[in-house]
């Protein structure tokens, strides 16, 4: 039997607790082997808190654990009967496993969010914001464009009473 990828429902909040209870009973009742891997999918953002960039982690699907396993009964009924454990993600008879296209476009969405990470705000052009940093450090403008692959912003602040473009990243400005 070869391995495939469940998602498994639990409770939000409580992904890592129950990736890491499967992984403790599985090794404690000797069903390691039939594991390949558990994951929470999340991705690494950027955070501003008090002025600072902090990098920080958001859940894909908050409430799902990703697991590689070959699904015997043994293993099925570990994974049900473990605590803050829902169910699987499928029919309530049998999990039905994702396809591997899907489990790789979600690996990938990983490493993407590793390799890159993306910051947690997001700007709408007309939106109003305050310069936090650089040149322009206290002045207020408004957002002209986004750039969401680049997190830079183009943003029209007023210098000597007239309008003037600035193209600034996402870490410089805050809302409001």
């Amino acid at each position: 039997m070869t391995a495939r990828w469940y998602i498994v429902h639990a409770y939000s909040n409580f992904e890592k607790k129950v990736a890491e209870a499967i992984e403790e009973n599985a090794k404690a009742k000797g069903l390691w082997d039939k594991f390949e891997q558990i994951l929470v999918p999340v991705e690494k953002v950027i955070e501003i808190r008090k002025g600072r960039k902090v990098d920080a982690e958001r859940k894909f699907f908050p409430g799902y654990v990703m697991v590689r396993a070959q699904l015997t009964d043994d293993v099925y009924h570990l994974i049900k009967n473990t605590p803050k454990v829902t169910g699987f993600l499928g029919s309530d008879q049998k999990p039905v496993p994702i396809s591997d296209k899907e489990a790789e476009q979600i690996l990938g969405q990983i490493q993407e969010g590793v390799d890159h990470p993306k910051p947690s705000v997001s700007f709408e052009v007309g939106e109003s914001v305050r310069v936090t940093e650089g040149s322009f450090a206290s002045f207020n403008g408004i957002v002209q464009e986004v750039d969401e692959e680049r997190s830079r912003l183009k943003v029209e602040v007023s210098i000597f009473g007239r309008a003037t473009p600035v193209d600034l990243e996402f870490g410089m400005v805050e809302k409001g």
